[in-house]
């Protein structure tokens, strides 16, 4: 009988290649190579953990199984059944775990991240609610040790942000800030609000994978490039110097303003990193339209039309649509405390896909 273990064994002779080129010397005098090999490497060494897991459990069950049919005392069989029992629930559970393992990646998933949160409808109280977004999602940020930089903000009048767009770079961010993406709806009563009423706001949040240079080729010759004066509140300028920078894709009609640094060049390398981004979204995007309604993944592509989360302050309650499942505990989860939410979310997507897998 074909065991999901035996898919192991080719992932097993591919690791012992690559360790045994990496230890070739002229393989170790090539940089690209032992770059591209160490990284090959890193995605297999959670598939050879499991293979080694099983490998300690398949034998602890051959020894118990021979103690509990041939062992000449009653005592010591009887305790080697029990054990059994425990050590066959562990293989199930390791099988289920390498199921997991052995889906398809997002591609994008150990990328860095450019993340987009702007206003909707409801006026002021929506660039509240951007604002209160933001905060989230930075203090997620920090608690998972990974690096936050603003790359333009557009302030509204109350201290919130009609639009903000930031970078994170850590290991996995795209991994788990995807499932951000679509229209956030929050219910709560505004601070403006003088006599006690709800109101229903609503912010979007674009979360992109952040490509390297080389995944997305762009021709100079595409660019039109504006150097402009920087706008702070109310309209006067934060720097003397024109620093802001405007930059039009114009096969694509693509536009990206970087303006939050004083330095024109690195306005120039923000505005780059964007438009990078957002072309690689469209790619993405235009890419994933060609692919049946049934097959997409409905977490990863969430539509930025779609509303995938209501937050409901009064009862302290915050839903998100996609699973139809509530969380509790507003303060703490606004204060970064994401993984409840994020992880239901990750859970739900690959029992999507390994039923997806077993159907085939």
């Amino acid at each position: 009988m074909i065991s999901v273990f035996d898919k192991l064994e080719p992932i097993l002779r591919r690791f012992h290649e690559i360790e045994d080129a990496l230890g070739r010397t002229e393989v170790a005098t090539d940089y690209e190579q032992v770059q591209a090999l160490s990284k090959e490497r890193a995605s297999l060494e959670a598939l050879v953990d499991i293979s080694n897991r099983h490998k300690g459990l398949a034998d602890e069950q051959r020894d118990l199984e021979v103690l509990a049919q041939q062992g000449s005392d009653p005592e010591l069989a009887r305790m080697a059944k029990d054990e059994l029992v425990a050590v066959e629930q562990q293989l199930e559970d390791l099988g289920r775990e390498l199921r997991v393992a052995l889906l398809p990646k997002d591609p994008n998933d150990e990328r860095d991240v450019i993340v987009e949160i702007r206003s909707g409808t409801g006026g002021k109280e929506a660039s509240l609610f951007a604002s209160d977004l933001y905060r989230a999602y930075v203090r997620y940020a920090q608690l998972q040790h990974w690096t936050v930089e603003v790359m333009d903000t557009s302030p509204s009048d109350l201290g919130g942000f009609n639009k903000i767009i930031f970078e994170v770079q850590g290991k996995g961010a795209f991994s788990r800030l995807k499932y951000e993406r679509g229209v956030h709806r929050v219910q709560r009563i505004p601070e403006t609000e003088s006599q006690g009423r709800i109101h229903t706001s609503t912010a979007t949040v674009v979360v992109m994978p952040e490509p390297d240079e080389v995944d997305i080729k762009i021709s100079p010759d595409d660019l039109r490039i504006d150097i402009f004066h920087a706008g702070g509140h109310g309209g006067q300028n934060v720097n003397k110097v024109a620093t802001a920078v405007r930059i039009v894709h114009e096969p694509s009609g693509v536009t990206v303003v970087c303006q939050d640094e004083r330095s024109q060049y690195k306005n120039k390398q923000k505005a780059m990193a964007m438009l990078r981004a957002k072309l690689y979204q469209a790619e993405e995007e235009r890419a994933a339209a060609e692919i049946s309604q049934t097959r997409r993944s409905q977490v990863g592509n969430a539509e930025r039309s779609e509303k995938i989360r209501t937050y409901n302050y009064p009862q302290d309650r915050i839903t998100d649509h996609r699973i139809n499942t509530s969380f509790h505990g507003m303060p703490r989860i606004m204060d970064g405390e994401l993984d409840e939410i994020i992880d239901s979310l990750v859970s739900w997507e690959e029992e999507r896909l390994l039923a997806e897998t077993l159907a085939k």
